[in-house]
């Protein structure tokens, strides 16, 4: 008995206890893997997975079963608080901080739907205002729709979400977003139907929900319009066809050869005058290279961003054409990617696949770009914005066990939380001038990462990598045993570590009491679970969101102990 007793006993110390069990008198959690690690604070976990989402799930829990314990998350936070719940998802929607804004759109949903009436009065008075689009608020009606009716205070908020934007605004919402998610904006109209504030936006309405001819824009009822001008054009550019040069005859093919290269000239009158979008146009425009080249002069910089490998594919950004210069240079312009709140993972997202030369859901190819490309990769680094380096010594460590290859980051095919830590290791070692990058499991070993490379050669240098179980403890470890003196420890991961010794700051603190290093520990979540490998209570300890677009400063000014 004594002897079972003290074997089960071995290693319940404050100073070294296996992953696998509680630090004797901590508040810890089981993970999913079976360790034993802190409970992340309840809005952080928010945070978590209104920038993270949980598409793909993780290693260990399905995308369902993340999902619901997220969204039971959110039911408890209104229960708690569900003021903040909104101010926070709002703030999220309207500040670009998240990748997508799925995620945010249906907790604001949840919040309309579930909360007390203070908290639905002010999830539905966000509505005009929190979604900038009609699809969002088309996502929006349709989440809310099925969680709780259609009832007058959903009806009020589609209303004001109409009538509160400006006639030009809502005449490229109602083109440009015509149908999502099974709804269409004809629909919204029909069951909100709102009063028009003026002759105008009463026009507008008619011709999307009565399906009225905008033969008015050019009669005597609002002559100079835009926003009337505007539907007019779009209806003159869906009744241009552009048809299939193949005929019985050279003469009937020099005919449709005509006709075409008439219909193309006119929609490029209509895309210059009256700025189109891709949306207005007939679908098979879009393999004109004259079309993109045309549509390229105002668009917009997420729109650019996505039609990359279709504006390549139709032969517009040839080398040294001044499409792709001019392309190259709204890339790498900082102002025009904050002003446009480009996502890092946009970024990202559009740097993998095009890279390629070939489509992700589609099986379209382009020749590619090198300084296409190379924009990308720079633009990457600029979206997260200016970032002062705290001059510190960086251990980076990247978690590349098994379940970090799981799971997808804001539902981007492919990328992988591994994929994703290796894209932020590279803009963390530009950005820090003494940087160490390696990456664990059980071992600790170099990846041959530095800031020199193309963000997309650093995730595919972890791709398929794995070392074993999951060790959050060997940075520190690893760092003791080699003698190598560090000022900040980021540990990139999924929180789901087991396999140690000793805990992670448990290593910690033991290197700071060998070393006389007062070394700081910032844990950067990879997926929307509820745990952390950082201590609440040390002030020495920071967990923050991957991929939230303010993480790399905010990790700055703690390093630099400005926080």
């Amino acid at each position: 008995m004594k002897k079972n007793i003290k074997e089960a006993l071995t290693g319940l110390t404050a100073s070294e206890t296996p992953q696998g069990l509680p630090i004797p008198g901590r508040d810890m959690v089981e993970n999913n893997a079976g360790g034993f690690v802190f409970k992340l604070d309840e809005w952080k976990r928010l945070d978590r997975f209104l920038i993270l989402g949980s598409e793909g799930g993780t290693f260990y829990v399905s995308e369902r079963k993340l999902t619901a314990e997220n969204a039971n998350h959110v039911l408890r936070l209104l229960q708690k608080d569900g003021l903040r719940v909104v101010s926070v998802t709002v703030e999220m929607l309207k500040s670009g901080r998240a990748p997508k804004p799925d995620t945010a759109i249906f907790v604001l949903a949840l919040a309309a739907s579930k909360g007390d009436d203070a908290t639905r009065k002010a999830a539905l008075a966000a509505v005009p205002t929190a979604l900038k689009t009609g699809t969002h608020l088309l996502k929006f009606a349709d989440t809310a729709n099925g969680l709780r009716g259609w009832g007058r205070g959903l009806r009020n908020a589609i209303q004001l979400w109409f009538k509160e934007r400006g006639h030009e605004t809502l005449a490229l919402q109602l083109v440009k977003y015509r149908q999502r998610e099974g709804w269409s904006m004809r629909d919204l109209l029909r069951l909100a139907k709102p009063v028009p504030a003026d002759e105008v936006q009463g026009k507008l309405f008619g011709w999307t929900a009565k399906r009225e001819k905008a033969e008015w824009a050019k009669a005597d009822v609002a002559p100079g319009v835009k926003a009337l001008d505007f539907v007019w054009a779009t209806e003159q550019a869906a009744s241009l066809k552009l048809v299939a040069e193949k005929a019985d005859s050279d003469e009937a093919k020099a005919i449709l050869a005509a006709a075409n290269v008439a219909s193309t000239k006119k929609l490029v009158e209509l895309i210059v005058t009256h700025r189109l979008p891709r949306e207005a146009l007939p679908t098979e425009a879009l393999n004109k290279v004259e079309v993109w080249e045309a549509l390229l002069q105002e668009m917009p910089m997420t729109a650019m961003i996505r039609n990359l490998g279709t504006m390549s594919k139709v032969g517009l950004l040839k080398p040294l054409s001044e499409a792709e210069k001019l392309v190259a240079s709204r890339l790498t312009d900082a102002a025009r990617l904050k002003g446009a709140k480009v996502h890092p993972i946009q970024v990202l997202s559009a740097l993998r696949t095009y890279a390629t030369g070939r489509g992700v859901r589609s099986s379209a190819s382009w020749t590619v770009s090198q300084k296409v490309v190379e924009a990308l990769d720079e633009a990457f680094e600029l979206s997260f914005g200016a970032v002062e380096p705290a001059g510190t010594r960086h251990l980076l460590a990247l978690d590349v066990s098994a379940s970090m290859g799981w799971g997808e980051i804001a539902g981007v095919p492919g990328l992988t939380p591994s994929a994703a830590s290796a894209a932020l290791a590279v803009v963390a070692a530009r950005t820090e001038p003494w940087t160490a990058t390696m990456g664990f499991a059980e071992s600790f070993r170099d990846l041959g990462l530095t800031a020199r490379d193309r963000i997309d050669e650093a995730t595919r240098k972890v791709s398929g990598l794995t070392f074993g179980g999951t060790d959050a403890s060997v940075p520190m470890t690893w760092a003791l045993a080699n003698k190598v003196n560090v000022d900040t420890f980021v540990v990139l991961t999924d929180n789901e570590t087991y396999a140690g010794r000793a805990h992670p700051v448990q290593a910690l603190e033991k290197y700071r009491q060998a070393t006389g290093i007062g070394a700081k520990l910032i844990v950067v979540g990879m997926t929307s679970s509820g745990f952390t490998i950082a201590d609440p209570n040390d002030a020495g300890m920071l967990d923050v969101v991957g991929f939230d677009g303010a993480t790399p400063a905010l990790m700055a000014k703690f390093a630099k102990g400005e926080i």
